[in-house]
């Protein structure tokens, strides 16, 4: 489930953290990585388990209705289609997605407002089947909606910024589903080494933190170090760590990476002096020999 580039995105942000607060130190880091980790898949869940509290609501509305003594023609014929959905009711007999005593921090039931929007907006329209419906909940109605992105920040801060990949997993597994095939969830990481790859990619940016710092200045000779964005440095950094320490991964791959996190992640000028400066420190380092890259293709990569 999460990519290279989430890690990525993960470890910049926790150097970035620890940087401005002066904490170099490698205690806890680790720890720290990991956790940010288990949010995101805590995400996944969280966002599986909206369908299952939606149906809840529309059932709880279904029979008030039915009990009025003039219901509506509506409440007396109520629309039961979403209530009734196949891949819904998976979830919900599903403890990892819907556990009403687990100790998760969000609580869909606890937003009625929020359920009543969602339900009264888009679970009485008509689709065609049940794949549909919640493909088009998934990709249309939840990324953009102010409501829920100000409570998952105010839950949890990696959250929002998450969401639309969580989204794209659950979208491209919407896809693969197939009649009497049981809803399968993601491993944490889609690579077995990745797990390693993350938690030594920000311990050898810390260890190293000074160290190609000092290489960055000798580099960006016409750039004043008190004018460089705070996050451009991190991500020079975090780019010089992976090309030196991690001999697998092509030289093209990282600086790549690391231009587009400075796209989202920094000022408009940011991609052009990232990829420049640490285009040159990785020449430098090829020169002194402390760029070595092992297998087929990688050596002059």
């Amino acid at each position: 489930m999460i990519n290279r580039r989430l890690i990525r995105i993960k470890v910049f942000k926790l150097l970035f953290s620890r940087i401005h607060a002066d904490a170099r130190s490698l205690a806890g880091a680790g720890t720290e990585l990991l956790r940010s980790f288990d949010t995101t898949m805590e995400l996944y869940y969280l966002l599986l388990a909206l369908p299952v509290a939606l149906k809840k609501y529309g059932i709880a509305r279904i029979e008030a209705g039915l009990k009025k003594f003039h219901p509506t023609p509506q409440e007396a014929n109520p629309d039961r289609r979403f209530v009734e959905n196949k891949i819904v009711a998976l979830w919900e007999a599903d403890k990892a997605v819907w556990n009403p005593g687990s100790k998760k921090s969000l609580h869909w039931p606890d937003h009625p407002a929020l359920l009543r929007k969602f339900y009264d907006d888009f679970c009485l329209r008509s689709f065609e089947d049940d794949i549909a419906l919640l493909h088009a909940f998934y990709q249309n109605e939840l990324e953009e909606n102010e409501a829920l992105n100000e409570l998952l920040e105010e839950q949890n801060l990696y959250w929002a910024d998450e969401l639309g990949y969580v989204l794209g997993v659950i979208l491209k597994s919407l896809g693969e589903v197939r009649e009497g095939i049981a809803w399968s969830h993601p491993q944490m990481f889609k690579q077995e080494e990745d797990k390693s790859y993350a938690l030594r990619l920000l311990e050898m940016s810390l260890l190293h933190y000074d160290e190609y710092l000092e290489l960055l200045g000798k580099f960006a000779l016409n750039w004043d170090s008190e004018r460089m964005a705070a996050t451009d440095i991190c991500l020079i950094v975090m780019g010089v760590a992976e090309v030196v320490h991690f001999p697998s991964i092509p030289v093209k791959v990282t600086i790549n990476e690391v231009v587009e996190l400075a796209k989202y992640y920094s000022t408009p000028n940011s991609k052009v002096f990232v990829n420049g400066v640490l285009d040159k420190i990785v020449q430098y380092l090829k020169e002194e020999g402390r760029v070595v890259k092992e297998g087929r293709g990688l050596v002059d990569n």
